[in-house]
């Protein structure tokens, strides 16, 4: 059986790739900028706060939580999220040396 496409990168940029999709869309985003905002545990506001359907809402929360950025925590009937900072931490650790990285271009393509 042959190599899976995943299988040819380093787990460095199979990692990268797994956070920047998870970060690739607006909403993601939004919810994340919302809940750094708030500074605290955020749960049933993001509906009326982003205007966005509950189900939609919900798939954004898995997206983020798969990647480990947030975390929730069941109150009730309720499931309040907030930013894990250790999580963050490591991101922006990974970011950082993504972005970095000294690009030095000997010749240009014009």
């Amino acid at each position: 059986m042959g190599l899976t496409k995943s299988e040819i990168f380093t787990d460095e940029q199979n990692s990268l790739a797994s956070l920047f999709k998870a970060l690739a869309h607006p909403a993601r985003i939004a919810i994340l900028q919302h809940i750094i905002n708030q500074q605290a545990c955020i749960c049933n506001d993001l509906v009326e706060e982003l205007g966005l359907a509950q189900a939609t809402i919900s798939q954004h929360l898995k997206e983020l939580k798969s990647i480990g950025i947030i975390k929730g925590s069941t109150e009730g009937k309720s499931i309040c999220y907030c930013i894990d900072e250790l999580v963050w931490g490591e991101i922006q650790k990974k970011l950082n040396a993504f972005f970095d990285q000294e690009v030095k271009i000997t010749q240009c393509c014009t």
